[in-house]
């Protein structure tokens, strides 16, 4: 006589939460990773450790071109910048909060590949190139914006 044994079926723990919003500079406003991955769809099993310190990595970037344009601002913080407001939001919130989450999810994109993929799966990431691309686009003109620049420079040869 044999005995057949099965282990039990493995699921994997859910995302542990996102946690407390991220705590900027104090003049740049905080940045709530709920919202963000809610607004750039980022899917619940992409662990909160790795989507805070993507949005940490951005909020860095985002700060760093926009730190001269800070320095010739005399408001207190971002937010009291003048500016239009949008749904109740300043208009440069609004813009910063683009430009972060877009940085943030080109970061993810990118460090998909860290993990060992199946061939169906390395397809899945090559799919995604184009958007990594879009995605920094889209933060560095949601902060070309906030700056008051024009989306491209054209020189003339």
């Amino acid at each position: 006589m044999s005995t057949f044994a099965c282990s039990p079926i493995l699921t994997p723990p859910p995302a542990a939460p996102d946690g407390a919003p991220i705590v900027n500079d104090g003049w740049f406003p905080d940045v709530d990773v709920a919202d963000l991955r809610k607004a750039r769809r980022i899917p619940a099993e992409m662990p909160a450790e790795r989507l805070r310190d993507a949005v940490r990595e951005a909020i860095i970037w985002t700060n760093d071109q926009l730190e001269d344009w800070r320095a010739e601002q005399a408001a207190v913080s971002f937010a009291e910048v003048p500016s239009s407001t949008v749904d109740g939001l300043s208009r440069n919130v609004v813009l910063y909060q683009l430009a972060v989450g877009a940085c943030a999810k080109a970061l993810l994109i990118e460090r998909q590949r860290d993990v060992d993929l199946t061939g169906a799966g390395q397809r899945k990431v090559d799919e995604l190139d184009d958007s990594i691309g879009e995605l920094r686009r889209d933060a560095l003109q949601a902060v070309r914006r906030i700056l008051g620049r024009t989306r491209t420079s054209v020189e003339l040869l």
